[in-house]
């Protein structure tokens, strides 16, 4: 930890301001300030402290996409989705007249993957044998869990394209569909009640022996059943659709996330409470969404500035965040922005600010690239109030509930890791 003395050595560094210094901000001065002896004082020694927690759970039934696949990671474990839906039919009518003729899940790819696109993936289609009605009648969550039976209805192993083809198809078992078609034609399902009692869902899951990208597929995915009407001279064919119920309250929907294995540093997580500092992680600190692995950010020392002699204001503050070096490349990829979230002294997610952190990749070709968030209002507020603060900022994936995006931070301040410039300004109204 750097002592006040080690912010007030700082001083000597720093450049006196100017009238055009103070017009390149958004300060607003006052008659006192503007009378005054100003010196304008960059700051760049003050310690963050960076740590990394777990939530227990996170809501994946309002998540935007299916997300299903699995893949080892170095750091992060095996990581692996499996999507639950529930389907609902565009029609409870058939044609008394119409022969069955096979049933497909399409499975409609929504351009997010991560990893490696290149290894084929494996995905799995079973009956649910259990409704799809969360424990708490509110949400389900990425550790949430509903019984199925083991036996295939379909299954595809395929190379993945999520930028190069609209979709998939996976040939589902006649047994099935000729049973779904049946309870339609005879007019045993006739509205949604029927229809769960007797079909509770499907569950899209990888092989358990997969090493490939977890993929997002749309909600527009649908089963669809197709069927023939013989006409005068040839058999018509028609379909019925089955999309994916989103609507019901609560959602019947949710995907089911988890990582074994990995780091020994991330395997200390019991509750949302544990707190991993980033002096006992090698300097680093850990992200990963979907899971629910987040960094948190405080500013421990920050009220030391009021110690400078002379009145003083802050004028801007920027928080830089490196990437540990080689903890990303093509496959992991970085984000280019993050969202900045707010959490209880108890590490329980308050609100989402309008802060954000921006990838900066101006010296990218030197390996140079940092996470940069104006954090000035915010730490504005922290001074201005009398009270120790006991929130903290966490980084996060945007729709972290619908991605497994993961991030390795840089935390030691000597290699410039992490640091804090603030732009802070003092007058003295007795000179």
């Amino acid at each position: 930890m750097k002592s006040v003395l080690g912010l007030l050595c700082c001083l000597v560094l720093c450049v006196s301001c100017s009238t055009d210094n103070l017009n390149d901000s958004d300060f607003e001065a006052g008659v006192t300030f503007t009378d005054s002896n100003i010196r304008v004082l960059q700051l760049d020694t003050l310690t963050i402290k960076l740590s990394t927690m777990k939530f227990d759970s996170i809501v994946t039934s309002q998540g935007s996409r299916m997300l299903i696949g699995e893949y080892s990671d170095p750091i992060f474990g095996h990581v692996k989705s499996s999507s639950f839906v529930e389907m609902l039919p565009s029609s409870y009518t058939i044609d008394t007249d119409a022969e069955y003729d096979s049933i497909v899940f399409i499975l409609r790819y929504d351009n997010y993957y991560y990893n490696d696109t290149l290894a084929q993936n494996t995905i799995h289609i079973k009956e649910l044998n259990e409704k799809l009605s969360p424990e708490d009648d509110s949400d389900f969550y990425n550790s949430s869990s509903i019984g199925f039976d083991e036996e295939d209805l379909g299954t595809l192993t395929y190379t993945p394209r999520p930028l190069g083809t609209d979709s998939l198809q996976v040939r589902l078992s006649d047994a099935f569909g000729l049973d779904l078609f049946e309870n339609l034609q005879d007019k045993k399902l006739t509205n949604y009640d029927e229809f769960v009692n007797r079909f509770n869902g499907l569950t899209l899951r990888p092989d358990e022996h997969d090493n490939g990208t977890v993929l997002g597929f749309s909600l527009a995915s649908d089963m669809r059943l197709y069927y023939s009407i013989d006409g005068e001279t040839e058999s018509v064919q028609y379909y019925t659709d089955f999309t994916i119920n989103t609507s019901t309250s609560p959602i019947p929907f949710f995907n089911q996330i988890a990582a074994d294995g990995g780091s020994a540093y991330l395997q200390g997580f019991t509750d949302n409470e544990v707190i991993l500092e980033s002096g006992d992680a090698d300097n680093q600190s850990f992200i990963q969404s979907g899971i629910g692995i987040t960094t948190r950010i405080e500013f421990p020392y920050l009220k030391s500035v009021k110690d400078i002699q002379g009145e003083g204001t802050l004028l801007d503050a920027t928080l830089r965040i490196r990437p540990k070096e080689a903890s990303y490349n093509d496959n992991l990829i970085l984000k280019d922005t993050l969202a900045v979230y707010l959490v209880d002294q108890n590490n329980d997610l308050s609100e989402q600010t309008s802060m954000q952190a921006i990838l900066n990749r101006d010296n990218q070709e030197f390996n140079d690239i940092y996470y940069e968030i104006p954090i000035s209002s915010y730490l504005e507020g922290l001074l201005e109030t009398d009270m120790d603060n006991t929130d903290a900022l966490i980084l996060l994936p945007y729709n972290y509930n619908s991605t497994v995006d993961r991030f390795v931070l840089d935390v030691d301040s000597d290699n410039e890791g992490t640091q804090l410039e603030l732009i802070y300004a003092i007058y003295d109204e007795n000179e």
